[in-house]
Formats: C-alpha cells, sequence, structure tokens
C-alpha cells in the first residue's frame, strides 16, 4: 500500500471517529444589544469605542467625525454615562440589568426547551461587550452544535441592530475551517403571540397603576432620519407595532401616541421625539402619563434611565403629576412565551 494511500485513510479514519465523538446538537443563541464590564471611565470608554466605531450604527465617515469621535466623545461621554449607568447597575452581581435579564432569559428558554433533549444548547451574547458573540458561537461549535439559531432580540428590524449582529456572526464564521450551518430569526414586530404579549403587559402594569393615564405613549429607540431615507425599514415596523398595540387595547390615536427616543448627535432622527412630546403633553395640561417601550425585549439603560428617570423628571418639571415607565417583557412569562414560539417555529426541521 503506497503512503499516500495509507495517508488517506488513516485520515478518513481519523475523521470518522471524530464525527462519531462529537453529537449532532443545535445551537440557539440570543442577542441583545450590549454593555459595558463595569462603569469606570475606562470600561465604559471600552464599550462606546466599539458601539460607536460600528459603521452601521454611525455611518458617518467624515473626517470630521472622526476628530469630534476621537478627541470629545471618547473623552467626556465615558463619564456621564457611567453615572447614568450607576444609576441601574445591579451592584450584587456587578453588572448591568440588561446582562443579568439576557441570561436568564437564556437560562429560561434552556429549560423550555429540555423536552428536547440535550440536542439543544441555548445560549447569549452581546453585540458590543461581553461575552461577545465570536466567543459564543464557538463554544456551541466546540459542543458540537452542527447548527445554530441566532436570535436578535429586536422585534423590530434596523441595519443598526439586527443587521450588525448578523454581520458579527458572519465575521466570527469566516474564521472558521468547519462552519455550522446558521440560521437567524426573523423580526417579529407584528408577531400575534408578540402583540398579545405586550398588550397582556400593559394592561396588567397599568392595573397596578394608583392612577389612569390620560395618555399612553410608545416610544420606540430612534434611529438617523437618514437611514429610513436610505430604505431601512425600522420605521414602518415600529408603526405597525403601535397600530397593532392601539387596535388591540380600543384605544383612540389620540390616546396612545408613538414617539422615539435616545436620539445622539446633531443630525436629524425619527420624529416625534420622546422627550420633547414628554415636555408638551405636559405644559398641554396632562397630568398623567405612561410609557411602554415595545422595542426592547429587556430592560436596559435607554428604559431603566433616560424612561423611568429622565423623562419622568421631564414629564415633572413641566406640571406632570404621575408617571409611570411600564417595564419590558424580560424573563416574564410572557416575554418567554414570545422567545419560545420564536424558536420554537425557527427550529422546524432541525428537531
Amino acid at each position: 500500500m503506497s503512503d499516500s494511500i495509507a495517508a488517506r485513510q488513516s485520515a478518513a479514519a481519523f475523521s470518522s471517529n471524530r464525527l462519531n465523538e462529537l453529537p449532532s446538537r443545535i445551537g440557539v443563541l440570543l442577542v441583545n444589544l450590549g454593555t459595558p464590564d463595569a462603569t469606570d471611565y475606562w470600561s465604559m470608554r471600552r464599550y462606546l469605542k466599539e458601539f460607536l466605531s460600528d459603521k452601521r450604527v454611525i455611518e458617518d465617515n467624515s473626517l470630521t467625525w472622526k476628530l469630534v469621535f476621537n478627541f470629545i466623545i471618547l473623552t467626556l461621554r465615558p463619564r456621564r454615562r457611567g453615572r447614568d449607568y450607576d444609576k441601574i447597575w445591579n451592584r450584587a452581581r456587578n453588572e448591568s440589568p440588561l446582562k443579568t435579564i439576557t441570561r436568564s432569559q437564556s437560562e429560561k428558554l434552556a429549560a423550555m426547551l429540555g423536552t428536547a433533549g440535550s440536542r439543544i444548547l441555548v445560549d447569549w451574547a452581546m453585540r458590543y461587550g461581553n461575552p461577545s458573540i465570536r466567543t459564543r458561537l464557538d463554544a456551541l461549535v466546540a459542543q458540537g452544535c452542527a447548527g445554530i439559531l441566532l436570535v436578535p432580540l429586536y422585534p423590530q428590524y434596523a441595519a443598526a441592530t439586527t443587521a450588525t449582529v448578523c454581520d458579527a456572526a458572519f465575521a466570527a464564521l469566516a474564521a472558521m475551517r468547519t462552519q455550522p450551518t446558521l440560521r437567524v430569526a426573523p423580526p417579529y414586530y407584528d408577531e400575534p403571540f408578540y402583540i398579545e404579549a405586550i398588550t397582556s403587559s400593559l394592561r396588567a402594569e397599568l392595573a397596578k397603576l394608583p392612577f389612569k393615564p390620560d395618555i399612553v405613549l410608545a416610544s420606540f429607540h430612534g434611529i438617523p432620519l437618514a437611514y429610513a431615507e436610505k430604505g431601512d425599514p425600522y420605521p414602518s415596523h415600529c408603526a405597525k407595532t403601535a397600530w397593532l398595540i392601539r387596535e388591540k387595547l380600543g384605544l383612540a390615536d389620540d390616546k396612545f401616541i408613538m414617539t422615539f427616543q435616545s436620539r445622539f448627535g446633531r443630525a436629524e432622527w425619527l420624529q416625534p421625539y420622546t422627550d420633547k412630546t414628554v415636555e408638551s403633553l405636559a405644559k398641554s395640561g396632562v397630568k398623567n402619563l405612561a410609557v411602554v417601550m415595545p422595542g426592547f425585549a429587556a430592560d436596559c439603560l435607554e428604559t431603566l434611565e433616560e424612561i423611568a428617570v429622565e423623562n419622568a423628571e421631564i414629564f415633572k418639571r413641566h406640571g406632570g403629576e404621575n408617571f409611570a415607565a411600564i417595564p419590558c417583557l424580560n424573563d416574564s412569562d410572557g416575554g418567554m412565551t414570545v422567545i419560545r414560539e420564536l424558536v420554537s417555529r425557527e427550529l422546524g426541521g432541525w428537531i
């Protein structure tokens, strides 16, 4: 027998034995936006640099932006954002609430899918910060996952959220010799199970309040207007979600209002702006206001600090009296039903 034939047979035997050692598993990777590792200056700077360097988040590639970003934003913003995170930080675990909730969502989903046996492995990652998408994909592959379902936890699609999760996943796969089959769960902004969970949660939370809201405001994270003009479907997804919620609640147009929050920089973003609307409502005589945030699968800085603290202060400073920030679905029964329904459907044919 020639050396070349022997080598091929040896390699084939090795490959066969290796394949027999690895179970045929399916991975499910839940992904949320991201979180700093801590609230100190340098931790915040690392996080902001990674986040704002993403070309899908900030499409401006001009010299002016680069100078502003490196010499102003990365100098001044980390300390200010660190103070904001300090207000909501989970001190028991020394991590942000977003990390705490996403971990819990992963653990609860794993328990829900337990009937499918050990073939399904559920993990979680952050697009920016830790644990990274690359490390968790590597971990799933190392555990024998031949197929992986990537689940961006954004109900509405935007290039700056869902697409950049895919970018990071594809970049990780590009470095792999043997790639797993990858599926990406679609946005679920108009799925009946999502709308039902949002409206049921909202009704329950409103029933707990010691006041009756004059208006319910649905606040979504904003994007620059220019992104929408280039074809990003995000505004229409948000509008469809808001319309479905309003219809299911049976509220008039002027009793359920859609706005956009978290604008950054001087460019025009999607309007109406949440903070300006909250101020205007208070000035017009609205005394009782509730805000729901249907675009967030888990509470984070934008919901716990920007809405529940900053916008509550704006409302009361301009004449409002009662303000309520409605919790996100998080890892509640309703929230987990949404994730389970989405994942179970997208695993069709694999399990």
